[in-house]
């Protein structure tokens, strides 16, 4: 379903124009009428519709992000039907994905991976407090405003927790992107909140050295890759990485989740304890005239 700007959704979202448009969906921006601000409306492509689980991975979606309210997750304000098609309401967020961001330009440098990843980590602490394990943790699904803030977003497979289980998912239940993807879940089992710090360690990964760590030939190659084959060091691509960034990695992508950081909490206090270390052994910045005049 193609929407022309001017169209009025259920008498109160005026489309302003489509933004955006991808595997599952089709995303527009939109004016909400009621309470006078500017939105993003997302609509399941009719083309996957036909597949019943597309769609109830979408209806997930809308039910779990309605629930959560906090600054570095995409607030998800409305979700209903369209001329029969689902649709989703939540803040519009001006920027890029971190994906887009890698394309243009990678590695990042080391501020600016690490505080992506504080935020990141902010936003996990809050989910897994209220039981929400997002399970598709990637630069994809994280978007970095012009302002630096950065939004978690799409909760489409994301799952409550069920504490003290450790059930086993079948084949076609497993879900999540092979390149980021836990080795627990690659081996069938529900993923925990220490899936989610195993993906963020690996998207920490890329953005500090600009590669995934593996990369196989297909995709069961590169799941498979994550259960049996060593992580790497940051320090094959990038050989001046701090060598406290290159623990924090390697806890967090441990193949054992209980070797990997017990909680969000506990990965986002070792990359602030890291951040508040580097930024004080960093040179200081001197001024034009500073350095011309030889002034301290």
């Amino acid at each position: 379903m193609e929407l022309k700007t001017g169209v009025i959704i259920d008498s109160r979202y005026r489309v302003t124009g489509k933004i955006g448009h991808g595997g599952m969906a089709d995303v527009y921006e939109a004016h909400d009428i009621v309470r006078k601000r500017i939105v993003a409306v997302k609509f399941i492509r009719e083309d996957v519709m036909s597949n019943y689980k597309n769609v109830q991975r979408f209806e997930n979606e809308a039910r779990i992000a309605a629930s959560l309210n906090h600054p570095n997750i995409i607030k998800v304000y409305d979700h209903g039907s369209y001329k029969n098609v689902p649709y989703i309401v939540h803040e519009y967020v001006p920027g890029q994905t971190l994906k887009e961001i890698l394309d243009y330009r990678c590695p990042l440098t080391i501020p600016e991976a690490v505080d992506i990843m504080l935020q990141v980590t902010s936003a996990l602490i809050y989910a897994h407090h209220k039981g929400i394990i997002h399970h598709d943790i990637k630069p994809q699904n994280i978007y970095q405003q012009p302002d630096g803030r950065v939004k978690l977003g799409d909760f489409g497979i994301a799952q409550i927790e069920e504490i003290g289980k450790d059930t086993r998912a079948k084949g076609d239940e497993i879900q999540g992107s092979v390149h980021y993807i836990a080795p627990e879940i690659v081996q069938g089992h529900k993923g925990k909140a220490q899936a989610d710090i195993y993906s963020s360690g690996v998207t920490l990964f890329e953005l500090v050295t600009g590669h995934v760590p593996f990369e196989g030939k297909t995709a069961i190659e590169t799941a498979v890759a994550h259960v049996k084959e060593k992580f790497p060091s940051p320090k094959i691509y990038v050989p001046t990485c701090p060598d406290e960034l290159e623990r924090i990695i390697l806890k967090a992508t441990k193949k054992k989740p209980s070797k990997r950081y017990k909680n969000a909490t506990q990965f986002h206090d070792d990359l602030q304890k890291f951040k508040e270390n580097y930024d004080k052994e960093q040179p200081e910045k001197q001024g034009f005239f500073s350095k011309l005049f030889g002034f301290k």
